[in-house]
């Protein structure tokens, strides 16, 4: 049976080549300088030197330094899940170790967006499309997206794609457009009023009558009174975002105006296809975290989880070889205990980091805050008011 290699008593990190897996931490002065103590320390809380530890030097640094990745994995996911609604949608070449994540309405922004885009003037997240159709007099209805008048014709291949109808211009002329007219008078009733004051020799679109302003908005009221009475309405109806119908039924040949959305531009769950974006938790930008930044708080919790690391280690170790022969006997290793006790010790310090890091969460704190002034307030009841004598 091979010799099992077991703890010398000391270590130098300095004289090892490569003595981490990864090198994430090997530049690191804080690093060094404690990689040699956590040896040290784990061994003897493994019980060296009463016992030998079947561990080396490269042991417990790999220990040391997976410690402290998982360390950064708990610390930044929670970072993440915490700020995800702020991250989202950001670029992906900044590095947010260390860096203090303001909360803004991104998110809520993006969100809105959606409402805005089937709004009139409500902004959105696409461009809305002008187009337009031919009327022709005495034709009423219309498919916007076969019509080859129609903008949309070409748009959607002939009708062979979908599309969102967002406007249409149809409306009846402003009666401002009637209440003057340079060849008729100007539609007022008062043209022999200023034919009375000797104005009746100037052009007849020009009027020099001083008339209060709801004047001419009675007049405008009346006109428009006048054709919703006497008139069909201006109106439409579309269906199925394509077949319109005008009322009234045209009577000469103009050019009406639209505003549409294709519906695979519409309906496209990519908006930005830039690919340096923050779009889930994977392609946040945390690196492992700088251990000199850790305070001790956080460089005990990885102490601890790295002789954890370490305890697992050496049970695997010993239940690799079960039983090592001694004078006249066998003598059998404790490895089942110091994997079972590894496999829980590791789980307590998971848990007791996220209830750490779940106290921290802006909800957590503003509860806290509510609690706190609720119980100044009452603290403050209870203050004998003074009395105040003139």
């Amino acid at each position: 049976m091979a010799e099992i290699p077991i703890w010398p008593g000391s270590s130098s990190f300095a004289t090892v080549t490569n003595p981490t897996p990864f090198a994430f931490y090997d530049t690191d002065t804080s690093f060094i300088t404690d990689a040699d103590n956590i040896s040290d320390w784990c061994a003897k809380r493994l019980g060296y030197p009463l016992v030998d530890i079947e561990l080396q030097d490269v042991n417990f640094y790999t220990c040391f330094e997976e410690a402290i990745n998982e360390y950064g994995a708990q610390l930044y996911n929670f970072q993440i899940i915490n700020n995800f609604h702020t991250l989202e949608g950001n670029a992906t070449g900044s590095n947010y170790n260390n860096q203090l994540i303001t909360p803004n309405l991104g998110g809520t922004i993006n969100i809105s967006d959606q409402y805005g885009n089937e709004t009139i003037g409500g902004g959105g997240d696409y461009k809305k499309e002008s187009g337009s159709l031919v009327v022709l007099a005495g034709q009423s209805k219309y498919d916007l997206l076969t019509d080859p008048n129609s903008t949309l014709n070409a748009a959607t291949t002939a009708g062979s794609e979908s599309a969102y109808i967002k406007r249409i211009y149809h409306y009846q002329p402003a009666a401002i457009n009637r209440y003057f007219d340079p060849y008729a008078g100007t539609g007022t009733g008062i043209q022999s009023l200023m034919q009375t004051f000797g104005f009746g020799n100037y052009s007849p679109g020009v009027n020099f009558m001083l008339m209060p302003l709801y004047f001419d908005v009675l007049k405008i009221q009346a006109i428009e009174l006048n054709d919703q009475i006497r008139k069909s309405a201006y109106h439409f109806e579309i269906t199925d975002n394509r077949y319109l119908k005008l009322f009234p039924i045209p009577t000469n040949n103009y050019v009406l105006w639209y505003e549409y959305q294709l519906k695979s531009v519409a309906n496209a769950p990519v908006k930005d296809t830039s690919t340096n974006l923050i779009t889930d938790v994977s392609n946040v930008p945390y690196t492992n975290p700088t251990y000199a930044y850790i305070n001790e708080p956080g460089k005990q919790w990885i102490r601890r989880y790295a002789l954890a690391l370490a305890k697992e280690m050496l049970g695997s170790v010993r239940g690799k070889y079960q039983s090592v022969p001694i004078p006249g006997d066998n003598t059998t290793l404790d490895y089942a205990r110091l994997l079972m006790e590894a496999k829980e010790e590791k789980l307590k310090l998971i848990e007791e980091l996220q209830r750490l890091l779940d106290e921290t969460t802006r909800v957590k704190q503003l509860e806290r805050q509510e609690k706190e002034a609720e119980l100044t307030q009452k603290t403050f009841y209870k203050v004998p008011y003074p009395i105040y004598i003139a």
